[in-house]
């Protein structure tokens, strides 16, 4: 079966100037996921990765809703 060439959208405006910071935020969830959890309950393993989906979330909320620095 061929491959489907799908169309995406380009990113917005102003993405290039917070791209390294969310691939930063990606590279620490992935630690977090990856990190040993031995000796700890099973939801302390899971609090750091809240914690960084919360950061990140707050992130764009914040660039999106209080500074305008980005659009959808």
């Amino acid at each position: 079966m061929p491959k489907v060439k799908r169309s995406r959208k380009p990113p917005p405006d102003g993405w290039e100037l917070i791209e390294p910071t969310l691939d930063e935020l990606d590279q620490k969830m992935r630690e977090a996921e990856t990190e040993p959890h031995e000796g700890k309950r099973k939801v302390e393993s899971l609090w750091p990765i809240f914690r960084l989906h919360h950061q990140r979330s707050r992130y764009i909320f914040d660039l999106f809703y209080k500074r305008k620095a980005i659009s959808r």
